[in-house]
């Protein structure tokens, strides 16, 4: 195992934090070789609100992953979304630097960071830069420059920014967690690049990210990320529906909607009961699968509802060509598709990572990264646990990137 080669995701939702471990293969493919799951603590609607709390799931997860691989994990890559992101355009010149005027990936790094200088709030920072197109000695749409020849390379590019205070807050979290920052990733591009095909993508295409407490929503056309949005609901709402109709406690709401609970009337089973406990007495009452059904079922169809407003609100088609995919925690609900389809249209399909251990559409964003990580070539080494293997350890070296950004970003807080 020495020579292996990992990419390590952390996934902090509003209800678990998942870290996925993947090997990456001398071919470059990739495999699903760990997973770490914990209950997420300290956050709200993808929020930090307790950093003592988020720390501790944070390791929980991350020890769960290092005991099922044997690998020590000391680097991550993590996820970032939320209502503080958004997105502005930007563009970018440079002149070809070699003598021969071909084009290296040293020229489209340059130019990728002059995509960046633009004047942002005091209060933002960068978290990513999307190239959309190249142009090269005025020729456009072009989507990898490396090894043409020309003077002038520019790009069109997309700038996603968030807020310096969540940003700085999930910064230290991890690293009070004992972990680097690998690096950061705009969750909704991750999912998007497993969940879309290039034809979906071109055509216009909505990907609902249906969690636990928000449902993250990106617009795709052309092509490229047109728009991203978050909505305040998730599958807490459907357990509180639940507490709230059956009378009973939130985390028997939660283990019933998990067992028992079905999308739709039309597909529960009379004869299908359990018992729950009634707060307030010592009694317990039994309850048919049709029952919840008809609490679950009205809720589902206000969410969907609520994700075709919200669409048509940001500025776009509320029946686009491509239809919508959605992907999320709340859609491993049996015959979800069916509710969603009488909200949505015909043209809803639910995205599912297909690796074998991670075959849930809560993954999906875990899953996605690795993908999106493996296709900008990017990867993570961790030497594997051994009997003598000393304590984890911070090893001495000079600040990296997120290092950096750290520190510029307590000069504002």
């Amino acid at each position: 195992m020495s020579n292996e080669e990992f990419v390590i995701t952390l996934d902090i939702g509003s209800f678990q934090v998942r870290v996925i471990v993947a090997e990456v293969n001398q071919d470059g493919t990739t495999q699903i070789v760990g997973v770490g799951t914990a209950e997420s603590k300290g956050m709200k609607k993808g929020a930090i609100i307790n950093i003592d709390q988020a720390v501790q799931s944070i390791r929980e997860a991350v020890d769960h992953a290092e005991r099922m691989v044997g690998i020590e994990i000391s680097e991550v890559f993590v996820g970032v979304s939320g209502h503080h992101v958004s997105l502005q355009p930007s563009h970018g010149v440079v002149a070809v630097s070699s003598e021969d005027r071909e084009i290296s990936f040293h020229d489209i790094d340059r130019v990728l960071q002059a995509a960046r200088v633009i004047a942002l709030p005091p209060e933002r920072a960068i978290i990513e830069v999307v190239p959309k197109q190249f142009i090269v000695d005025g020729l456009d749409d072009i989507h990898d420059p490396n090894g043409m020849i020309g003077v002038r390379l520019e790009v069109d590019a997309i700038i996603v920014t968030g807020a310096k205070t969540i940003i700085h807050n999930l910064l230290r979290c991890v690293e009070k967690a004992n972990l680097n920052i690998a690096g950061m990733v705009f969750l909704p591009l991750a999912v998007s690049e497993l969940c879309l095909s290039a034809d979906e993508k071109n055509q216009g295409v909505v990907v609902a990210d249906i969690g636990g407490g928000t449902t993250t929503i990106t617009v795709f056309r052309q092509g490229h990320l047109a728009g991203t949005s978050v909505i305040p609901i998730g599958g807490e709402y459907i357990t509180n529906d639940i507490a709230i109709g059956l009378r009973t406690q939130t985390t028997t709401a939660e283990e019933v909607k998990c067992k028992y609970g079905v999308a739709s009337k039309d597909f529960a089973e009379i004869k299908e009961t359990f018992q729950v406990q009634t707060i307030g007495t010592t009694r317990e009452r039994i309850v048919t699968q049709i029952e919840l059904a008809q609490i679950i079922e009205p809720r589902l169809e206000e969410m969907f509802q609520l994700i075709r407003q919200q669409v048509k609100a940001m500025g776009y088609s509320d029946e686009p060509a491509g239809g919508y995919v959605l992907t999320g925690g709340v859609m491993a609900t049996e015959h979800i598709l069916h509710v969603a389809q009488k909200q949505l249209g015909s043209a809803v399909r639910i995205a599912v990572p297909g690796n074998i251990g991670v075959k849930d559409p809560a993954y999906t964003g875990g899953v996605g990264m690795v993908h999106y990580l493996q296709k900008r070539g990017i990867l993570q080494l961790n030497k594997p646990r051994s009997a003598h293997h000393p304590p984890r350890q911070k090893k001495q070296r000079g600040p990296s990137a997120f290092e950096k950004m750290k520190s510029w970003l307590s000069e504002f807080i």
